[in-house]
């Protein structure tokens, strides 16, 4: 079953290379092949994870070594893999929701001329975070992780004539190199610091390297983590992103690519275990992301962009939990898989209502849409009754448990964070509850179709005249049954875990701890479903009682700071490009003044003395007599001194 394990990864780089190389002869079926392979992918995976679970839990970890990648000396590198249960959990997440989204993306792109290349970026992107969860060494992960930034800009600009996505996948790439940095440091102080950068080496000798080094490679893992993750400070691009299509957003921005910062710490689990300060801001991190992205979202009308601001605020849970060790490693892949679930199931739920309506994606102008579009109306329900925690879908089981795990933290960190977790709980209730009202219930606020240039968010997927009205009608099956499947998801995957042992399946890999809660279960279980009602009721008086304006009123301040992202982008230009321009120009000034000026002067110094020597050689011999003599009596003079002396 080893040999099995490169298959994973070799059937959706296949149909990258078949349908970004094969030309326009596979525009016709291209889908269709990027759609099987990855389908295949997905059934290697099950066979595995049956495999799997015929072992032990102690035994199920496997080894593929495909050949010496960089043999120099003690530097040597390995194509090699690990498939354990922690991969094996992100391998069944990134095939299985993976093949829905591109069955969707059949019917969704269906009117597009570049279909076929579509499908080749989302093989590619697929191989590449296989590639990054299977890896069993840094380096390696690394070339995935780099993968997986290529095939996101590739994704995100697939629409590049609109000036937006460009913009939005050029500062992606950018964002994400800032991160990429620090996971090239870590790895080069790994190998400084143990010799190696293969999982098992360095893992096992953590205990034993001292804390300082560990801190910075921690620290510079979480910054990697934050770039892929779109944390803070590294979580601009995340809202931009919005602009690829929404098979992309679902695909990268619900389900795999943003996770992967979660899935490094959560594999570094050792390092971080040992560096506490380390784990300290992680999970600082995690809770400023949490309530930053929650709050962008309650103000967001674009509804790709209140659930981009969601995204960031529900992987900020996740990063919470993981900086919580032991406690809280499981609960945070646990909520990773849940949120795969029903995150991607509100994408591509907001890709149907944009579908329906002319590509709108301004929730202002939809409201009613659930008397036209009920399948889309029940998924996407379904999608939000998850995420807000309601009792018995996933997303209770899965953010209840990083919640007492919050608590169990102990002392007065235990209490701010468990406050953190319950507040992003109750304003996670707000801003979903706003998205449901604004998109299905009130009264039709609909728009005609506006002229191509005017609206450059639009998503091409169909033509449509200016001035055209809406007319909301429910999305073909190849995007309704992906829909569907992923409803069933957020609906009974947090269960399944409950109750299926999932604390034991990662146990051997993640490790676990029960913490030391100051209040039981059942009290932190009654707080989150009273901050959850009040959530939904705020939003309820808000917007469900009161008609939606067209056009959105002005608001407090921090409802405005909140609509432009909390000023990340102002205090990006202000701080990185306007203090990057001023920093420039000073060492522009310094060079031109200072180092020009040393090196001028010295040229001009030397060239006034030699004037001035030259003068000295006039050719005259009458002059060089008056010199010979003129020495020869300082000489006679200097020595008649010292003799008297």
């Amino acid at each position: 079953m080893d040999n099995l394990i490169a298959l994973l990864i070799a059937a959706p780089l296949l149909g990258a290379a078949v349908l970004l190389c094969g030309g326009r002869r596979l525009d016709k079926a291209g889908h269709w092949l990027g759609t099987l392979l990855a389908a295949v992918s997905f059934a290697i995976g099950l066979v595995l994870f049956a495999d799997m679970l015929g072992k032990s839990a102690d035994d199920r970890t496997m080894h593929q070594h495909l050949y010496t990648w960089i043999p120099v000396e003690s530097f040597q590198a390995d194509i090699a893999f690990q498939l354990d249960q922690l991969s094996m959990t992100f391998v069944l997440l990134i095939t299985g929701v993976g093949t829905l989204i591109h069955v969707y993306s059949i019917g969704y792109m269906e009117h597009d001329e570049r279909r076929r290349r579509f499908f080749g970026y989302l093989n590619l992107f697929v191989a590449a975070m296989l590639l990054l969860v299977l890896a069993d060494n840094y380096l390696l992960l690394y070339f995935g992780w780099e993968g997986v930034g290529l095939a996101s800009y590739l994704l995100i600009g697939f629409w590049q004539h609109k000036p937006t996505a460009a913009t939005a996948a050029k500062k992606a790439f950018l964002v994400n190199r800032v991160g990429d940095m620090g996971l090239s440091i870590a790895i080069m102080l790994m190998f400084t610091t143990f010799g190696t950068f293969a999982f098992g080496p360095v893992l096992a000798s953590a205990g034993e390297t001292s804390e300082g080094k560990l801190t910075a490679i921690g620290l510079m893992l979480l910054l990697a983590a934050c770039g892929k993750s779109a944390q803070v400070p590294l979580q601009s691009w995340l809202g931009d992103a919005m602009e690829g299509p929404t098979p992309v957003s679902a695909l990268i921005h619900a389900a795999t690519m943003v996770t992967a910062g979660v899935y490094l710490i959560v594999r570094s689990a050792n390092i971080f275990n040992a560096a506490p300060d380390a784990q300290l801001v992680v999970t600082i991190v995690g809770a400023v992301t949490l309530l930053f992205g929650a709050i962008v979202g309650c103000a967001k009308d674009d509804i790709k962009k209140a659930l981009a601001g969601s995204t960031m605020s529900q992987i900020g849970y996740m990063i919470l939990a993981a900086g919580l060790g032991p406690i809280g490693y499981v609960f945070a892949i646990m909520h990773l898989v849940t949120h795969g679930f029903f995150k991607a199931g509100l994408f591509l739920g907001a890709g149907s209502v944009m579908h329906g309506m002319n590509d709108e994606v301004d929730m202002r102008k939809y409201g009613g849409l659930r008397k036209y579009m009920p399948v889309t109306f029940v998924t996407f329900g379904l999608g939000y009754l998850a995420i807000i925690g309601f009792p018995g879908l996933s997303g209770f089981f899965s953010k209840d448990k990083i919640i007492e795990a919050a608590f169990a933290k102990g002392g007065t960190e235990g209490w701010i964070l468990g406050a953190v977790t319950l507040l992003g709980a109750a304003i996670t209730a707000y801003y979903m509850t706003r998205v449901m009202l604004m998109t299905f219930f009130g009264e039709k606020r609909w728009q005609p179709a506006p002229d191509a240039d005017a609206a450059p968010s639009a998503e091409p997927a169909a033509e449509h005249a200016p001035g055209e009205m809406p007319h909301p009608h429910e999305s073909p099956k190849s995007m309704l049954i992906p829909m569907v499947l992923l409803a069933v998801g957020s609906v009974a995957a947090g269960a399944f875990f409950e109750f299926a042992g999932f604390v034991e399946w990662l146990e051997p890999v993640t490790g676990f701890a029960h913490g030391h809660a100051p209040i039981s279960a059942a009290a932190v279980t009654t707080a989150t479903v009273a901050v959850m009602v009040l959530g939904v009721g705020l939003a309820y008086l808000q917007y469900g009682r009161r008609p939606v304006p067209v056009v959105a009123p002005r608001g407090s301040l921090l409802t405005r700071a909140a609509r432009r992202d909390l000023l990340q982008d102002d205090f990006n230009h202000a701080v990185f490009v306007t203090g990057g321009t001023h920093l420039t120009r000073s060492l522009v000034y310094v060079d031109h003044t200072l180092v020009d000026g040393v090196v001028n002067g010295t040229a001009a110094g030397v060239g006034g003395l030699s004037g001035r020597l030259r003068k000295l050689q006039n050719g005259y011999v009458r002059s060089y007599a008056v010199s010979m003599f003129g020495g020869a009596a300082v000489v006679i003079a200097a020595t008649l001194l010292m003799r008297a002396v």
